[in-house]
């Protein structure tokens, strides 16, 4: 992958390791940038920062407008993508990513409810 995102190169040498795996390339995709809409101010009425990506051999098609930046919004573009074809090609893998984070985030809640957790 040629493209250089505005993330951490670790996070680059992921992205393409995941990409490879799933045997995505880049020319695989369409890639068009519209005008996302929601919080940003005039940065997002003026300039389109948000990604629609679509993955031609498996008609997959991903908007993606979180993030402020459309390099941003590119990375995490191609990375929905990725989850979306991990999703649908290796469902049992999903399932257990799915309840380990399930897992977590319920550990999470319960810390901190004891640690606000007002003593009478």
């Amino acid at each position: 992958m040629a493209l250089n995102f505005p993330v951490s190169p670790e996070k680059n040498a992921s992205l393409k390791k995941r990409m490879e795996a799933l045997g995505i390339r880049e020319s695989d995709f369409k890639e068009q940038f519209v005008k996302a809409s929601g919080k940003g101010g005039q940065n997002v009425n003026k300039v389109a920062t948000a990604v629609v990506l679509l993955h031609t051999p498996s008609g997959i098609q991903v908007k993606c407008s979180i993030h402020r930046t459309q390099g941003l919004n590119r990375y995490k573009a191609r990375d929905l993508l990725c989850l979306e074809l991990e999703k649908k090609e290796r469902p049992e893998t999903f399932r257990t990513k799915l309840d380990a984070i399930r897992k977590q985030k319920s550990k999470q809640k319960k810390r901190a409810v004891e640690k606000y957790k007002e003593d009478p």
